[in-house]
């Protein structure tokens, strides 16, 4: 009951007119940022931080999550509709959303994404608001040796989920983890693979990894084949809105992808990469219409999207009540939050309850804004396939150029563009999964920092990663989910060598 009053105390403060404009702005930069490859959340909101330092604190840090809700669905809209998602948790929004867009149907696509995105923010909203003290104590028993094992099992998954070999899967896999090597080594202070490049020290920028094999890959790949087999965006056919089919056969993928994002980013180190890859796979796992996966499923899009924003909300659980950072936006929040004084954790409850409420509440606000946004845009949305290719790719080439000397304006940084540019196409042609890339250099780096952590604990006694319960359940299920993908190839082989 005390959280439902604080709730309704913070409703008082976020419908204020001055918050709700900055909830209104918040959601429209996040939407446009999200749609605009190379150019993210975390990027808009740290060019924002000097322009509010003179703000009031509670609006800006309401105008910062509404950009982190809008950025994360924008970035579903261009994953859709031409290929290249905004942000990397739209990776997974792009396998199916973007065929469905191929075969004329980007309204339903685009459709299930905001309506998805509306009710998975809202759920994960409640649970922020009633169930953070919760995970924050589950999350807080998580040892490094428990964190090591779930990122084995999120490698595993997207592993042997993308592509038709499990084998080029894990192959992609481990160049993303190679990648996640460059740099210096947090524990010894040792420069890595950096060739002598002082740019390289602070390692490999995820945004340029995922503009690079998204983006420029995906451009270059449309042009060496542009006169060999044309490939033909269809204009949308039919309506723009879901049929009755689709409604069926999404809302259960909104709630699971709901379940999936909101816990995992309410963890340490969990992020919005690993539940919208795990709810992909689930989805593809329980389909009764596994021949449209890879051809335009709407689960594909509906549960990962809806993965994608309840994670979101469950990011700003460790940030709020410990001060833990698990995204990079979340750490621009944070960021913002100390440029005012403020220092996020248990104490912000007690000392600012009007702000840390009203900035709970703000989010069923910016939440109501997408979805009234968004959807009347659908129409506009879908027209970019109207669009001819060589202007559509040219333009993507020129933002995410523009995007990737926003972020780090550097020669070497543009080189490492065109480089996985390059990379992106070899994939494409010799189909290789893309997704495993980036994931690699996402999580490589935090798996390695928990693996070294838990021996130094242990005092390098590898059985400490069978110890905890939690750890060996966790990687039990990694090990079957290497291993299966291999025993059902054999098996088939097998069956038809008897035929």
């Amino acid at each position: 009951m005390d959280a439902f009053f604080a709730l309704a105390h913070g409703v008082t403060v976020a419908i204020q007119p001055m918050n709700l404009l900055f909830a209104l702005v918040g959601v429209l930069l996040g939407t446009a940022v999200g749609v605009l490859p190379g150019i993210g959340p975390a990027l808009t909101v740290a060019l924002l931080l000097p322009i509010t330092f003179k703000l009031d604190p509670g609006g800006s840090i309401i105008m910062f999550a509404g950009i982190y809700y809008g950025g994360m669905y924008g970035g579903s809209t261009t994953a859709i509709l031409i290929n290249t998602p905004g942000e990397s948790a739209s990776m997974a929004t792009a396998l199916e959303g973007n065929k469905m867009a191929k075969a004329g149907r980007g309204g339903p696509a685009l459709a299930t994404s905001a309506i998805g995105s509306f009710v998975a923010g809202t759920i994960a909203t409640l649970g922020l608001a009633f169930l953070a003290p919760t995970l924050v104590e589950l999350a807080v028993k998580f040892g490094p040796e428990d964190y090591f094992a779930l990122m084995c099992v999120a490698f595993v998954t997207v592993s042997a989920t993308f592509g038709d070999s499990p084998v080029r899967g894990l192959t992609s896999l481990f160049i993303g983890l190679a990648l996640g090597l460059v740099g210096i080594d947090r524990l010894t202070g040792q420069a890595r693979l950096t060739f002598g490049v002082p740019e390289l020290l602070d390692g490999v920028e995820v945004t340029t990894l995922a503009v690079g094999l998204f983006a420029v890959g995906e451009a270059l790949y449309v042009a060496s084949r542009r006169h060999i087999e044309e490939e033909v965006l269809e204009p949308v056919r039919g309506s723009l809105w879901m049929t009755k089919q689709d409604w069926k056969r999404s809302w259960m993928p909104w709630l699971r992808g709901t379940l999936f994002g909101f816990p995992i980013g309410a963890l340490p180190a969990g992020g919005a990469e690993i539940p919208t890859f795990l709810s992909y796979s689930t989805e593809k796992r329980l389909t009764k219409y596994p021949e449209e996966f890879g051809h335009g499923a709407i689960e594909g899009v509906a549960g990962p999207e809806a993965a994608n924003n309840a994670s979101a909300a469950g990011t700003l659980v460790p940030l709020l009540a410990l001060g833990l950072p698990t995204s990079a936006t979340a750490a621009m929040m944070l960021a913002g939050f100390q440029q005012y004084g403020l220092n996020p954790g248990p104490l912000l409850f007690a000392e600012r309850p009007e702000l840390v409420w009203g900035l709970i509440a703000s989010l069923f606000i910016a939440n109501t804004m997408l979805l009234v946004l968004n959807l009347p845009l659908v129409g506009l949305w879908v027209k970019l396939l109207a669009i001819p290719q060589p202007w559509l790719y040219a333009g993507i080439l020129v933002f995410a150029t523009m995007g990737t000397i926003a972020a780090k304006p550097s020669v070497v940084e543009l080189t490492m563009l065109g480089a996985f540019g390059v990379l992106g196409f070899l994939m494409r042609r010799f189909d290789y999964p893309i997704a495993p890339v980036v994931v690699g250099l996402i999580l490589g780096p935090i798996a390695e920092a928990q693996l070294r952590r838990a021996l130094s604990i242990s005092l390098g006694d590898p059985m400490v990663l069978l110890q905890s319960p939690i750890s060996a359940t966790l990687l039990a299920i990694a090990a079957i989910a290497l291993i299966l993908p291999f025993a059902l190839k054999g098996m088939n082989r097998f069956k038809a060598q008897e035929d």
